[in-house]
């Protein structure tokens, strides 16, 4: 297996690991807004925003990652957290959820949009591919840290995993021997991410003109939804409702995909729902907020 610490840095007693794990997610967060950068570019938005929205949405990203996994770590009935608080802030011994970042970096990025007067429409649709990309990317580190794998399978691409980093029952070496493999989830979430990404962004240069603001976000919905709803299935590690097999990111992930459908539906006038907020017909562009500026002089001066 390959050591999750890539190098050590030593300066006198204290030492800085340098982790494949963080290596792994900076790489994920710099090629997904790399994307973004060049899908709001091509919307006529400005890509200077997604790099200087970067310095408020990453942090926020982290700490909503963070609350998230503990909270859903709480509501499964592991007292770690509540019993020794400062683990929460413990954040290298692992433990982050892309719901929170996604949420958490929403509303940020949200705040940031509206600040600059930049249109959340476009610079939804162009984040949304760079989300699946970059989560991605960072989904390897999960096979090297030997975690968010499924339970054991016979199929010719299943993984080791030690005994030391098997959750329950799997410890127990006469039922699971050390040669068992498992289903290694991350990698089918991993896949299943590339080609939804590639679906989205070949819809949203095919039909460019067809389409309307929000429309490529709510298929992101739709795509990461369905994927993580149905690799939930396999993934006995999850915290789940208690009194139930159901885990909370399988709710979760359910109502992603339902709501990114009734979107959809909604968008289009397939299916009228009056309490969703489809948007409007067309994104606000950088000249568009030219031309107002302009016209708002051009008033305040006749005035």
């Amino acid at each position: 297996m390959i050591d999750p610490v890539i190098f050590t840095i030593r300066l006198g007693s204290l030492q800085l690991p340098i982790r494949w794990y963080g290596i792994l997610i900076m790489t994920a967060v710099v090629v997904g807004a790399w994307i973004a950068e060049r899908e709001i570019k091509r919307r006529d938005g400005n890509p200077d925003f997604i790099w200087d929205a970067m310095l408020y949405v990453l942090p926020a990203g982290i700490i909503g990652a963070r609350l998230w996994y503990v909270i859903n770590d709480i509501l499964g009935g592991n007292p770690r957290f509540i019993n020794n608080p400062i683990r929460i802030i413990n954040i290298p011994e692992g433990g982050l959820h892309i719901y929170g970042a996604i949420l958490l970096g929403g509303f940020t990025a949200y705040w940031y949009a509206r600040k600059y007067k930049v249109d959340i429409w476009m610079v939804l649709d162009s984040v949304a591919p760079g989300l699946l990309i970059g989560q991605a990317i960072a989904r390897p580190a999960n096979f090297i840290n030997q975690e968010l794998y499924g339970p054991p399978t016979d199929l010719p691409w299943g993984i080791p995993i030690d005994p030391a980093h098997r959750i329950y029952p799997f410890q127990d070496l006469t039922i699971y021997p050390e040669r068992t493999r498992f289903h290694p989830t991350f990698a089918y979430e991993m896949i299943w991410n590339i080609i939804a990404a590639a679906i989205l962004l070949w819809i949203s240069r095919r039909f460019a003109k067809k389409l309307k603001p929000g429309t490529i976000f709510a298929g992101w919905l739709v795509f990461a939804g369905l994927g993580r709803f149905i690799i939930e299935f396999f993934r006995p590690d999850q915290p789940c409702i208690p009194g139930t097999n159901i885990s909370y990111t399988k709710v979760v992930a359910g109502i992603m995909f339902l709501f990114g459908g009734l979107w959809i539906l909604a968008r289009y006038h397939v299916l009228p729902i009056a309490f969703l907020d489809i948007g409007p017909d067309e994104y606000c562009t950088n000249k568009d907020i030219i031309q107002e500026e302009k016209t708002a002089e051009v008033i305040d001066h006749q005035g």
